[in-house]
């Protein structure tokens, strides 16, 4: 959360004194209970951020896609009762520590820590603790509260002293002491707040949590958070703390790096910096040579669910730049990655869709980051390449770079708006790879060279973990379909043809293309060899109105081997 992307509401929760013992209890209880250890960032250093997804939800996503594509992480949003309302930001107001949010009860938040772990995922719950809510009514889990008086569990002997929003962040105790837009500050400098702190997180690490995400943490001293992880029954649990770097400000986020890992904002900024208005040539020595945090230490990421509503950051609306930056951050060995996994909007405040249940990607505004194929594909990548330093950097000076990782990967960038092709020099062993990006199968020499072709704003990536492409190592029969076509919210494009594969004609069965690549639309579709046939693209809403394109039926044919290459633009 961040002071301009929240604002306050009414409604409300509150824990009872029967509620409040019980967490004791489980606090007590949790040294026994058996949990996987996380220290990221271990082997598998990805974590998938499910943003506002409900429990259920998170716990497919962990068996269907995050485990196979060999993501470290996932994190949910807060699992805490918190004010009623449609807003995301209504998550960021808690009333009470009841595991009760809109986006599942204990059961399911138990239920999804299991599944996950089964798939291999570890567990980060992004965690409120700097304050309570505004207003007043009644939370998400049942219980009534007003500001600064939340039963059972605080009241206004809890909260720190300055009752005013933050108003100068060259201020410490300004920003430390007061309201987080009007927010109930709580005082994280008694014991007694310490200890409720504790309990509450002891009690989600009692349900298998791996670890924290520590929202707001520059709002609170760094000393207070200290005192608060050494009460964990774990206190090894990964700690991940939002401390936003603001040049000249009081606080800085190298003061938390004494408690965990700390995200660094600069890295998402400079991102979107160089990707829109500079050139990809200057990353050579992005990371710690640019002044940021240790790499050990640091949390990174293209986008999250603040930069990407006030313009921060890169956002899934920037198109290609978005999913290149996504490659890149994933290829290079800086920080521990968040791979941001949210929806569409137009109103900032908007909360998810379907109330948080994503019956599937791509559908009803889910947009689902975290499975396109040009990330998903990168997480495998970056698990084979950890602990190889850039090796064979290239670039021409502009927006096309490559790299290696020693004699494990290689990666290359075009972010231009035409192709490239040149021979790369690489130091993995000879022989086929597959292209992760695009699933072709590329060769490298006896002396570490192989010649491609990049398209324009897409990337081409190799590891020694994925030596073939199928089982015989060439593409599938088919056709690779991309369209350049703009869509609104809602909308997405498919594919109907003459084919069953293609849906025969009929636009309920024809299907729905990745938009991963926006503007541009991909799907590659296996057909047999040989074989001519007829399509048309069309767009769709969430209410099933269709558009066709204007023209002629569209033709083309599969050749004896591979896949035709179908780049088209749609017909107004």
């Amino acid at each position: 959360m961040s002071a301009r992307a929240v604002r306050p509401r009414s409604a409300a929760t509150t824990v009872g004194a029967a509620a409040a013992a019980a967490l004791l209890a489980a606090a007590a209880l949790t040294a026994q209970a058996p949990r996987a250890e996380a220290a990221a960032p271990g082997d598998k250093d990805v974590t998938a951020v499910l943003f506002e997804w409900r429990f259920d939800s998170v716990a497919k996503a962990c068996t269907d896609s995050l485990g196979p594509a060999g993501y470290g992480f996932v994190q949910v949003s807060p699992p805490q009762e918190h004010i009623q309302g449609p807003q995301w930001w209504t998550s960021y107001q808690p009333v009470s520590y009841k595991i009760a949010s809109r986006l599942g009860d204990r059961a399911a938040f138990k239920a999804m820590v299991d599944t996950c772990h089964a798939a291999g995922v570890k567990v980060v719950a992004d965690s409120v603790i700097n304050h309570m809510a505004a207003g007043d009514g009644v939370g998400t889990g049942g219980s009534s509260y007003t500001k600064y008086n939340y039963p059972g569990i605080y009241s206004g002997a809890d909260m720190d002293d300055c009752r005013a929003a933050i108003s100068n962040y060259q201020d410490r105790a300004n920003v430390q002491n007061c309201e987080l837009v009007q927010l109930a500050d709580l005082d994280t400098g008694e014991d007694y707040v310490r200890g409720r702190i504790a309990a509450y997180l002891n009690d989600l690490l009692s349900l298998g949590v791996d670890g924290f995400r520590i929202d707001a943490a520059k709002h609170m001293p760094a000393a207070d958070l200290a005192n608060i992880k050494s009460r964990l029954a774990n206190p090894h649990a990964y700690w991940k703390q939002e401390a936003i770097h603001g040049a000249g400000e009081a606080v800085s986020p190298s003061e938390y790096l004494g408690n965990g890992d700390v995200q660094e904002f600069r890295y998402a900024r400079d991102l979107k910096r160089v990707f829109e208005s500079e050139n990809l040539a200057y990353l050579k020595n992005f990371g710690e040579g640019w002044g940021y945090m240790p790499s050990g230490q640091s949390a990174v990421f293209v986008d999250n669910h603040d930069t990407e509503r006030v313009g921060d950051t890169l956002t899934y609306k920037s198109g290609s730049a978005y999913t290149l930056a996504s490659v890149f951050m994933l290829a290079w060995p800086y920080g521990s990655p968040d791979v941001h996994s949210g929806y569409e909007w137009t109103d900032k405040d908007a909360g998810p869709p379907n109330g948080g249940t994503v019956n599937a990607c791509y559908s009803d505004g889910w947009k689902c980051q975290h499975a396109w194929r040009e990330i998903s594909s990168m997480v495998a990548f970056r698990n084979t390449a950890r602990g190889q330093a850039v090796t064979d950097w290239w670039d021409n000076g502009a927006d096309q770079i490559a790299f290696g990782r020693g004699a494990k990967a290689y990666v290359a960038l075009n972010h231009e708006g035409s192709a490239l092709t040149r021979t790369f020099q690489t130091s993995l062993p000879s022989g086929d790879y597959c292209d992760v990006q695009s699933g072709r199968t590329v060769t490298v020499g006896a002396d570490g060279r192989f010649t491609a072709t990049l398209g324009a704003g897409t990337a081409l990536a190799l590891h020694t973990g994925a030596r073939t492409c199928t089982g015989s190592g060439t593409p599938a029969a088919g056709a690779s379909f991309a369209v350049n076509a703009t869509t609104v919210p809602g909308q997405n494009v498919y594919v109907a043809g003459d084919r069953a594969e293609l849906g025969g004609w009929n636009t309920a069965s024809a299907p729905k293309l990745d938009p991963s690549a926006y503007p541009v639309w991909k799907l590659d579709v296996t057909l047999p060899a040989g074989t001519a046939f007829s399509y048309k693209y069309i767009r769709k809403d969430a209410a099933g109105n269709v558009t066709w394109e204007s023209g002629a039926n569209r033709t083309a044919t599969v050749p004896a081997s591979g896949k035709v290459t179908l780049n088209d633009t749609w017909r107004s």
